[in-house]
């Protein structure tokens, strides 16, 4: 067989071989050790949760190497592209400040960054694959694979393209004309000559030593309408963008076999390869009557599992990264309790602290986590975060924080700084429920005193601190006035007191607290109601104790 002629029969079209895209992308000059990454979507949806983790191990690996994280548009199956899908996916990751150093928007020098843009390269390189003899041209039909899939299927073997079911392997020159001049679609076959009973042994940086069976299936390189499949595409591409480290999803380890011998059927270095344990989360499942928990897969039509939901849910873009950093890296959390005022960036992620079995999504951790986070920001900078998602999410309630910023900073800095800083919140959409009070328009009564407290008592309780309140006494007097008017209503100033002997009174002082609390903040769960009554001020504070006063 006359392998080049082969090539110019099937590839007219193509000009310039591989030695011009060789030269057209040099390797990168890069600082020793320096770490090329990437993360390279299809446009065929959400932006899925389970993406921010190679996203983050690929940026940690690349910039902490001094070394390039690079977002490559793998767009070649166009009929499950969905419009808009690939600004979508820019858009996230820029809201979860993930910095792409090359891109379809960023450019770069060994771009194009979308592969529909880099057909004319996968040709080249399919072109050498055929005149050395390592692919082929395949003419069988649909119909004719689909019957060859029913035989595999009844003999109950493996099903694919290979040994004695491959047809077109063996076509003449004259054969491959023939099928050209009748018009008969072809697709490019790559030509393995692997055995499937031979094991292949590889090192994955992150599972270690595993081994996989040698690939003997004659996998497509190019679809019939000339576009290449993934498999080809991301070997051409990892190569000449000279990606070092591959991050994916564990379930590509079934192609693994194909992808180490593509690579050496081109004579490419082979990239290290990172394969990540799937996102996992807890399901309820019903066994013999039983209610177990059981761990499944997180997938896309799960509650969290796209990434923007979480912005506009109210998450602060940080905090999720964070969380995922928890998951990602076991002495995160650690580090994090030594360094709690340090960006993400002076981590050091390793690639050895990452666990080779999945990780559990956990809405009350991320939660926890969130909390965290913000309650580590001055009130000036979760007032500014806090008007920027208003202003896209909640018009009304924006309005109201920017009619008066120092008012509402005032109301955000209660409980900030110190040791033990309040976590009343985990999102910005939860803002509205903890600091809503303080503006009329919210005002409602969410929360009431528990019946077994005598209307009377709270009545009088009210009636006696408006008599001795003084909006300039400091906190420990007005406290001390609080006490006072506990004992005048016969309950005990002395909470330890109280649960010495509680039936020689109707209550205590954080009772009478709470009487207060409900009828100034309508819950019975407010921040501190010293520094709540100052920022409302006397008037209102007086004119919310009468309201609910004349309620009982």
């Amino acid at each position: 067989m006359d392998y080049t002629k082969l090539a110019d029969l099937l590839f007219p079209d193509v000009d310039k071989d591989t030695e011009y895209y060789e030269a057209m992308y040099p390797a990168r000059e890069l600082p020793e050790g320096a770490v090329v990454t990437r993360f390279a979507p299809s446009p065929t949806g959400f932006v899925h949760f389970g993406g921010l983790f190679p996203v983050l191990v690929c940026e940690r690996l690349a910039h902490q190497s001094g070394g390039v994280f690079y977002l490559r548009i793998e767009d070649t199956d166009s009929k499950r592209e969905v419009e808009g899908a690939e600004n979508d996916i820019i858009k996230a990751f820029e809201d979860f400040g993930v910095r792409f150093d090359e891109s379809v928007v960023h450019g770069g020098s060994y771009g194009p960054y979308r592969q529909s843009d880099r057909r004319a390269i996968y040709r080249a390189y399919a072109k050498k694959l055929v005149s050395e003899g390592k692919a082929y041209p395949c003419f069988c039909s649909a119909e004719e694979l689909s019957a060859l899939r029913e035989k595999q299927e009844a003999a109950k073997v493996v099903p694919g393209y290979y040994g004695e079911y491959v047809k077109c392997r063996d076509l003449t020159i004259e054969q491959v004309q023939e099928n050209l001049k009748a018009g008969k679609p072809f697709v490019l076959r790559f030509k393995s000559f692997g055995n499937s009973n031979n094991k292949i042994k590889f090192t994955d940086l992150v599972k270690g030593t595993i081994e996989v069976t040698e690939n003997d299936i004659d996998h497509v390189l190019l679809k019939s309408d000339g576009m290449p499949t993934y498999h080809l595409a991301h070997a051409v591409d990892d190569h000449l963008m000279h990606t070092t480290h591959v991050v994916r999803g564990e379930e590509w380890l079934s192609s693994l076999p194909y992808h180490i011998q593509l690579f050496s059927a081109f004579g490419f270095k082979l990239p290290k390869y990172l394969h990540i344990s799937q996102l996992m989360r807890l399901a309820e499942v019903e066994e013999d009557g039983v209610v177990k928990q059981v761990k499944k897969k997180l997938s896309k039509r799960d509650k969290g599992a796209g990434l923007t939901s979480y912005i506009s849910e109210g998450y602060a873009p940080e905090c999720v990264t964070e969380y995922v950093l928890t998951l990602l890296n076991s002495n995160f959390e650690e580090w994090r309790r030594a360094n709690p005022d340090a960006p993400l960036s002076e981590f050091k992620f390793a690639i050895k602290k990452m666990s080779a079995s999945g990780s559990l999504f956990d809405l009350k951790k991320l939660a926890d986590v969130s909390k965290n986070v913000l309650s580590r920001l001055s009130a000036d900078e979760i007032y500014a975060r806090l008007v920027r998602w208003t202003a896209e999410y909640d018009g009304e309630f924006n309005a109201l924080l920017t009619a008066d910023e120092a008012y509402a900073k005032r109301i955000l800095a209660i409980g900030r700084g110190g040791a033990k800083p309040r976590k009343d919140f985990a999102l910005y959409s939860e803002v509205k429920g903890y600091m809503g009070f303080f503006y009329d328009v919210y005002f409602s009564y969410i929360d009431s005193v528990p019946d077994n407290f005598a209307k009377a008592d709270i009545k009088k309780a009210i009636e006696l601190f408006m008599e001795s309140y003084d909006e300039n006494d400091d906190q420990p007097t007005w406290f001390a006035k609080i006490k006072d008017v506990a004992a005048a209503i016969g309950y005990s100033p002395d909470i330890k007191a109280y649960k010495a002997n509680p039936e020689q009174f109707g209550g205590h002082v954080g009772d009478v607290s709470m009487f207060l609390r409900v009828a100034v903040t309508g819950k019975t769960n407010s921040p501190d109601m010293f520094e709540v009554m100052a920022i409302l001020g006397k008037e209102r504070v007086f004119a919310r104790l009468k309201s609910f006063a004349d309620m009982m």
